[in-house]
């Protein structure tokens, strides 16, 4: 049955609208998109989690602080970060430093700090970091506690190897680049900055398409300024629905748009990238239930003060 002409007029004025809202969007963000691409393509053809992970077990001494820096300035995939994990299991690490990493490592990057100044600005960006590395160190702090008390007793899926120090673990094998550093490094951005162009462009799609077809009031009743259970409420929503740092960012900019608090959006960055399914799956292949219960337990706890706290910094004018 054929819509009728007012339909079809509805719907391409809808489009339309939100296309516009793309890519206006768009047009304000693409430097900080760009700048995004180029450091990611650095870091992942000059970062190897290999030293990484050796540079953690030569200063365990200050494991918490260094694997929470460590985690924060390094655009790490969650094979990446699986790799150092194992890593600095092999070196008999205690797990206050490998947790810290674990909650850190998902939540931000050097190319995320861009990309969310670019869509939020600097001081929300800035305070996604912090809370980041803030997060790590209190969960680093919380695992030396419980493991002094023997609760992570046998918690590591890998077993020691008779007559060896160190885990048995897969080794990370590192491929020789055919092509020229320069022209690697250009092939690199031009992967990174398509990736994050589609992510960007179809996941804005859905957000303004979404704010143009949801009622304001709805957005602005559950999770907005002055709402006391919205920032836990956009917590608990960042789990099954956060997909990756690309496709979130520009969809939490929508949801910001239409009226979501800047509190409940900080909450729900937090823990869509550090307890998202596809996250605590990788978790879970690594430890056991009680340590990524710590690291679950610490970005959803922090997430909500966090997103608290910012809330009425805003209120008070502190930001």
């Amino acid at each position: 049955m054929m819509l009728p002409l007012i339909s079809w007029l509805v719907i391409f004025e809808l489009l339309t609208k939100t296309f516009l809202q793309v890519w206006h969007t768009l047009a304000v963000n693409w430097p900080f998109l760009v700048a995004s691409a180029i450091i990611a393509a650095w870091l992942k053809l000059y970062v190897d989690q290999n030293r990484i992970a050796a540079f953690l077990r030569h200063n365990r001494k200050k494991g918490v602080l260094i694997a929470t820096g460590a985690a924060v300035s390094t655009p790490l995939c969650s094979c990446g970060t699986t790799a150092i994990i194992l890593g600095m299991m092999a070196g008999s690490m205690p797990w206050a430093p490998i947790v810290a990493f674990m909650v850190s490592s998902p939540l931000t990057s050097p190319q995320e700090l861009i990309f969310s100044a670019g869509l939020f600005g600097w001081n929300f960006a800035l305070a996604f970091f912090i809370a980041s590395i803030l997060l790590g160190m209190l969960g680093g702090l919380f695992a030396h506690i419980l493991e002094k008390r023997g609760w992570f007793a046998n918690q590591s899926r890998f077993k020691p190897i008779s007559g060896a120090s160190g885990l048995e673990i897969p080794v990370v094998s590192t491929q020789k680049r055919s092509l020229p550093g320069w022209a690697q490094f250009v092939k690199e951005i031009w992967f990174a900055g398509r990736r994050l162009g589609l992510f960007f462009i179809g996941f804005a799609f859905i957000g303004y398409l979404l704010n143009n077809l949801i009622p304001t009031d709805w957005i602005t009743t559950l999770f907005g300024e002055g709402k006391i259970y919205g920032v836990a409420l956009a917590a608990i929503m960042g789990i099954p629905f956060y997909f990756n740092t690309e496709a979130s960012l520009p969809l939490a900019r929508a949801l910001m748009e239409a009226g979501m608090s800047q509190g409940a959006v900080l909450a729900f960055l937090i823990t869509g990238s550090g307890t998202s399914i596809g996250a605590i799956a990788g978790a879970l292949t690594i430890a056991r239930w009680r340590v990524v219960g710590l690291v679950v337990t610490t970005l959803f706890i922090g997430a909500v003060l966090f997103g608290y706290v910012y809330n009425i910094l805003i209120t008070v004018g502190g930001v």
